[in-house]
This record gives C-alpha cells, structure tokens and sequence, in this order.
C-alpha cells in the first residue's frame, strides 16, 4: 500500500528521528513510504492539525504519487481526521491507529489478542461518528429523523458491552498471572524482565541468554507477547526466571500502555530489570528517557534496574561493566549477536540475585545518565569486569 507520510515540527524532541521512526512503523504495518511531507508549526490547526494550505499540498502529492494512505507521525482528532478524510480522497491515519494496527497484526497469545482488542475499541468509541458523515446533511429530512443517532447509540452499546467483557476476561488472565507470581514467590525464584525501546535487541539478547527461539526481526514491534524461560545461574542462585516484554516507543498511546497492563504484569512485578540500549542509536539518550516514562505510567520505575548497552560492535566498544559511586553494578556493555560480554552480563545478574537487587531505581539511573550525556560520546572503553 502505497503511503504519504506526514510529519509536522513543533520544536520538540528529534524531528528527525521521529520521522524515521515513522516510516519504520509504516513499513511494519505494511506500508510502502512513498513521499514524506513535513512542515513547522508552532501550535496544530484545529481543522486540518496541518493548516489549509499544507492539506492542499498534501492533496496535490496524493495525486502525483498516487497514494492510497496518508500516515500523521501524530495523533489526530476525530474532526481533523474527518476533515482531512474529505479533502484528500484517501484514508487518514494518526499514529495512534498505526501502532494499534501493527499490534493486532502482531498480537500471538490469546492475552495479547485480548488486549489489541480492548485498546482498538477504547479507540473507535471516539470516532464512531466518522461512520455516519453521509446523515450530517440529511438532519430533519423526512423518513430521515433520527437513523443516524439510533445507529451510533446502538454501536456504542455494543462496544461497550464488548469492552466490558474483555476487561472482564483480562482481571481474570490477571489473576491467574498472578496466582503463578505468588507460586514464584514462595519459592523465592529471582525474576528478570527485559525492558527497553523498540528494536534495541530485547529478543535477540532473550534467546541468547535462555535459547528459547523467540521471533526476532529487524522490524518494530516483533515482539508482543511476553515470553518467560528459566536460566539456571550456578549454585549460589540457581535457576532465575527471565521474561522478554513489548518494546517501549515514544508517544505510546495511553489506551495501549493501559491495555496491555497485563502484558507488562511481569515488569512490574520483577525483582531487577534489564534495560536494553541500542548502544549504535544516535538517539539512545532520549530512547532511554522514553522507556523510563513508560515505566514511570504503569508504575514500574522503583524497581531497580541495570542499563545493558547493547550492539557495542556497531558502536565500536568493548565488552566492560560499569559501576556507580557505591560500587554497584549500573551498566554492562555487551553484543547479544555476538555474545560478547554476555558472561558479564550474567555475572551483574548473579551479583543483584546475591546483593538483593540492589542496583540503582529508573530515577537514579536518568540522573546518570543524564551525566554520561554531558560527555556527547560514548566511553571508548569502559571498565572491565570481575569475571
């Protein structure tokens, strides 16, 4: 399917980056970029978020490349998509709804299908009224009173006696993950989470470190499902419970943080989490920021966690572990292609199992690294590790 991207810079963040994000998020939803239109603007248009003469633009490149969507790298009302909708002839989809559709598509378990589910109605019941813009013109007509708002009373009605049984379904999915934590707790198994961005190599690290054979591809969200396996850490800790989650994005929209909830259970409840770091990613500082955002939502940011800077041969490093100024272990550098520094890693993990976990929380760890940013380059080589 042929897509116009379109990006507007309001003076926040990496534009740049966000707009590459984008077509990396097209392209895993099955998108062809063709043409990518962007803009400055100090606040969004309220009847078109790009303003008149930009949608004309946009309208004008619909035609030249004869393009079938146009992809907003932001989210959009239910009247600018609306309104957009009718000037350009052709689908209008936010960001919100790209991310959505790249989760159904990628959704495996019965949970995360749940989940997608939940998220993508919480999302139609605000725009119900783009499915009857044909009755807009017709109010008061005779025979015409009245269909178009029985028919969207009758949609949200059902809409929300669906959403009602899929929340239902989930505290119960819940429950039961739960019940299995306890079991977990009683016989003290230490628990692991992977977190990080989209893409920083979670899953690739997840089946290196317990061979589980997990999907991986360089695409973003290959990952939805959360996936536990065990990995036994020698005799001082024994077998340790490791689970791979859903990649971090920025501006994840609120009703899929809310929706897979479940999903992240097992970051919340974790004993340590590993945060995966592109190492190579020109934008890592801000990746970071985001995934601790994220933790900070569903209230995952006390626990304390350990920054694994990974893909250190694309960034020209060395394996080497870290420490802070209380002698606790706050980064690990490793390749989880390679499986350089992975000894490493497994030893930082043994360490937190033995010492309680007791490495820095998401809002120590930002302070660092706000620090390690001062420096603009990454350590050429960092402190080796005990082995």
């Amino acid at each position: 399917m042929r897509a116009a991207l379109v990006g507007i810079d309001f003076n926040a963040g990496d534009f740049k980056a966000s707009l590459e994000e984008l077509a990396l998020l097209a392209r895993s939803a099955g998108a062809e970029p063709i043409s990518t239109i962007t803009a400055k603007r100090n606040s969004p248009d309220p009847a078109y978020f790009v303003g008149s003469g930009k949608a004309d633009e946009i309208a004008q490149a619909v035609l030249a490349d004869k393009v079938e969507i146009v992809i907003f790298n932001h989210a959009l009302s239910p009247a600018q998509q609306r309104n957009l909708e009718r000037r350009l002839n052709v689908r209008v989809v936010d960001r919100t709804s790209l991310i959505l559709d790249i989760f159904a598509q990628r959704a495996q378990s019965h949970e995360g299908k749940l989940q997608v589910e939940l998220a993508q109605l919480q999302h139609l019941a605000t725009r119900l009224i783009r499915g009857w813009t044909h009755l807009e013109r017709q109010k008061g007509g005779i025979g015409l009173r009245g269909p178009g708002e029985t028919q969207l009373e009758t949609d949200r009605r059902l809409i929300g006696e669906r959403v009602k049984m899929l929340r239902t379904r989930l505290t119960k999915l819940r429950k039961q993950h739960e019940t299995q934590r306890r079991s977990r707790g009683r016989n003290q198994t230490f628990s692991v989470s992977l977190v990080g961005y989209t893409n920083a190599g979670k899953s690739t690290l997840f089946n290196t470190l317990t061979k589980a054979g997990v999907y991986v591809a360089n695409q973003l969200f290959a990952t939805l499902d959360t996936t536990s396996r065990r990995l036994y850490l020698g005799p001082d800790v024994g077998n340790v419970v490791v689970s791979d989650t859903v990649g971090f994005v920025r501006e994840l929209p609120h009703q899929l943080v809310a929706a897979f909830r479940a999903t992240l259970e097992e970051t919340i409840h974790a004993d340590l989490l590993l945060h995966v770091v592109d190492g190579a990613s020109p934008v890592r500082m801000e990746q970071i920021e985001q995934v601790n955002e994220v933790l900070r939502e569903i209230g995952a940011d006390h626990i304390p966690q350990i920054l694994v800077w990974n893909k250190i041969d694309a960034a020209g490093l060395e394996p080497g572990i870290e420490r802070d100024e209380y002698g606790k272990i706050s980064r690990v550098f490793i390749s989880a292609r390679s499986g350089a520094g992975l000894d490493l890693l497994r030893d930082a993990i043994v360490e937190a199992a033995t010492r309680g976990a007791g490495v820095a929380p998401a809002d120590v760890q930002e302070r660092e690294v706000a620090d390690f940013a001062h420096a603009d380059l990454l350590p050429a080589t960092p402190h080796p590790g005990p082995h």
